[in-house]
């Protein structure tokens, strides 16, 4: 019999590739989606093999208990649900405190719900491990510092601190409750790449893949200026594949980043105009330091997944051009 993974928000941007590369490897996949419109829609792309559950509300007490009962075949649970959002109205409300519940509500229904199930992975963030104070500390081995109250203040002060927040909540649960199954989670930095499905590409993309995409109003007859900007990037498709690898090898309580390299809105506006000329966006500044932050060393995360990442132009020009296929 096929093995049987649960992923809950299997209607985002990650959780997409992680389902599609489950069942091209042969699993089944349970997903947790918040409405049933929403559900059908990611069947339609995943096939016979998935099947989903409503779970309306992360924050709601019990909210996965009903779900993980329907299916005793689950083994592995992949909680990739959590918000990210730069327009919260509360930031604690809408933010952080659905990231924190939503991690504790996964892992109690796990321990009362579902005793078969050996392996919880969460998606972190590699915001979770950067320290601040030391941007070339191992960020495997340390956790960002921000506090709540900071955290409430703006938007990307919530999200980073949300995911360390749920984080540290999960380890508190596991040093407390001593369930049966390991945790343990991945750590993306900034996730660009195309979607699982073109269908999915309509319309606005992804928050992280608008740092690609925003780059396309840059337009050379209008005189546009590029902004400054860089970090660490990750090609999403390895991303998933990071999640596949953490089921299959040990991974208790490891903390595995996935990095590909570092980067610059000038890099991204080289393989933009080197690949699509016919966008006619401005040159900037082409022979000026393209290398990105990338300072930090993950050589334990490395040689953990033993992976060979996608690279930066690769990643660029697959999510480019499946845009604009999709918004013709």
């Amino acid at each position: 019999m096929a093995p049987t993974a649960f992923v809950s928000g299997a209607t985002g941007f990650i959780a997409q590739h992680i389902v599609k590369q489950l069942l091209e490897k042969g699993y089944n996949v349970v997903g947790s989606v918040r409405s049933e419109s929403k559900g059908e829609k990611v069947k339609k792309n995943f096939g016979s093999n998935f099947s989903y559950e409503i779970v309306e509300d992360l924050e709601t007490e019990g909210a996965f208990d009903k779900a993980l009962k329907k299916h005793p075949e689950v083994t592995v649970f992949l909680h990739t649900a959590s918000p990210i959002t730069f327009h919260a109205e509360d930031n604690e409300k809408d933010i952080i405190l659905p990231a924190i519940n939503g991690t504790v509500n996964v892992l109690k229904a796990i321990k009362s719900s579902a005793p078969q199930i050996t392996k919880v992975i969460i998606t972190s963030s590699g915001l979770t491990q950067i320290n601040g104070v030391d941007p070339n500390s191992a960020p495997e081995d340390t956790w960002n510092s921000i506090s709540y109250e900071r955290a409430k203040q703006d938007t990307m002060s919530a999200y980073v601190g949300s995911k360390a927040f749920a984080e540290k909540a999960a380890v508190e649960f596991v040093e407390k409750e001593k369930p049966s199954f390991s945790v343990s989670s991945i750590h993306p930095v900034l996730v660009f790449g195309p979607q699982a499905y073109d269908s999915e590409a309509k319309g606005e993309l992804n928050i992280t893949n608008t740092f690609i995409s925003g780059l396309l109003k840059l337009k050379a007859s209008e005189g546009a200026e590029l902004p400054k900007s860089d970090g660490r990037f990750i090609d999403v498709r390895d991303v998933a594949a990071a999640h596949l690898i953490a089921i299959e090898k040990p991974t208790n309580g490891l903390r595995v980043q996935v990095r590909s390299g570092g980067y610059t809105n000038q890099t991204l506006l080289n393989i933009l105009n080197k690949n699509f000329p016919e966008l006619d966006l401005i040159k900037g500044s082409p022979t000026e330091n393209l290398v990105g932050d990338d300072s930090a060393n993950h050589s334990k995360s490395r040689e953990y997944l033993g992976m060979n990442y996608i690279g930066l132009e690769k990643s660029v020009v697959d999510t480019i051009k499946q845009y604009l296929e999709a918004n013709k």
